[in-house]
């Protein structure tokens, strides 16, 4: 696992993102083991305290299960799985949108770039 951390945003914060990635585009799958504390905080050379953080707002929220004495394991509730990607789908389109309105553009202009850019990409196959 290979995280780029940004000094602007916490890194227990960053590595919950990474996670819930990786869980919505199916590269973690529900009832996947995900690493121990020890094990991701050597892998990613940082204190084991914020690894335990992440675990435990993971847990909070629902994505992760503790299984006593197996260790932690992707939710298997598909309905979280999808709140999660809908949430991360939504905060996409809010820095965009913001973005492109800080650029100047109306709102049908941001739609019709949008609409130009999915028929870009589907004549060309993509």
């Amino acid at each position: 696992m290979t995280i780029e951390f940004d000094n602007n945003q916490p890194i227990y914060l960053q590595i919950m993102n990474y996670l819930k990635g990786e869980i919505i585009t199916g590269k973690l799958k529900p009832g996947d083991k995900i690493p121990s504390v020890r094990e991701l905080a050597t892998e990613l050379q940082i204190n084991p305290n914020t690894v335990q953080r992440t675990f435990q707002e993971l847990e909070r929220e629902e994505i992760v299960e503790t299984r006593r004495g197996m260790g932690r394991y992707v939710t298997g509730r598909e309905e979280t799985i999808m709140k999660i990607k809908r949430e991360m789908a939504q905060d996409i389109l809010d820095r965009f949108v913001r973005g492109m309105q800080e650029l100047g553009f109306q709102s049908e202009e941001i739609v019709k770039a949008v609409a130009d850019n999915i028929a870009a990409k589907e004549s060309r196959g993509m």
